[in-house]
């Protein structure tokens, strides 16, 4: 028997998610959240701070999101308490998506030998940590299951240019991925990271000859172009469907082939 796909307005009806790290529309955040709501989840979505509340809170609107709260993971107990609200309001959680990263300026844009202690325990705090933190409140929620998503890059892999102690947060991120797929798979989650190829978000701004970087994965990409928010939303999405069911502790690329060439 051929089974029968989804209708795929309702492929996540009744699914509850979690949606980290819209800071406004052009974020992969913002295309994964679109994707998931399209497929009938309903999602709590958080901000960072007042000043990017003003950015994320049309987008929630629009998402028609139940819960928006904000979510600084440097803040203590800021993530404790958007689980603590889930678990009220909902007493679920089928996905989670952690959608951020930092670096200090200094930190960032340095040679990563150079990097001080607290650079380092900053970038590794908000980059990776903070993903095993949300899994850790997440696990007793997806009591039927899940799926966890984080978004890595390329440059863990590789050395990338101006990339530098970000590629090291995202080794260790994937690594995390892994292990976490493992722990949690008897359970019935599902870890996931995925690996977009350049993109032109806020976040990425902070990365310097950006630009250069983007022109390269065009041209060089097989598929000779650059990925959308939406494109990533997409395979994101798929994820976190029954049919991808027993997919789970690897990297997804999402970048037209590149990571495949030389």
């Amino acid at each position: 028997m051929i089974p029968a796909f989804p209708d795929s307005k309702v492929a996540l009806k009744g699914k509850k998610g979690l949606v980290v790290g819209i800071a406004n529309d052009q974020s992969i955040a913002w295309g994964c959240a679109r994707a998931f709501r399209a497929l009938g989840a309903d999602l709590a979505v958080t901000y960072l701070n007042e000043r990017a509340k003003k950015h994320v809170e049309p987008l929630a609107q629009a998402l028609e999101a139940p819960i928006f709260m904000p979510l600084d993971v440097m803040v203590e107990g800021q993530t404790e308490q958007v689980f603590e609200r889930i678990a009220n309001e909902w007493g679920q959680l089928d996905f989670l998506l952690h959608s951020i990263a930092f670096s200090p300026k200094e930190a960032l844009h340095g040679r990563v030998v150079d990097v001080n202690r607290d650079g380092f325990l900053k970038t590794m705090d908000v980059s990776c940590w903070s993903f095993l933190r949300m899994a850790h409140l997440a696990e007793p929620l997806m009591k039927n299951g899940g799926t966890m998503f984080t978004m890595t890059y390329y440059g863990s892999q590789m050395v990338v240019e101006n990339y530098n102690i970000m590629g090291v947060a995202k080794a260790a991120l994937e690594a995390a991925v892994r292990y976490a797929a493992a722990e949690l798979g008897p359970k019935g989650i599902r870890v996931h990271a995925i690996s977009p190829g350049p993109l032109a978000t806020r976040a990425a701004s902070g990365i310097p000859e950006f630009d250069e970087l983007m022109d390269k994965a065009q041209s060089k990409a097989p598929a000779r172009s650059l990925v959308s928010i939406d494109d990533v939303g997409n395979a994101t999405a798929f994820l976190a469907l029954d049919g991808a069911k027993l997919i789970t502790g690897g990297v997804l690329y999402v970048d037209g082939g590149y990571h495949i060439i030389d």
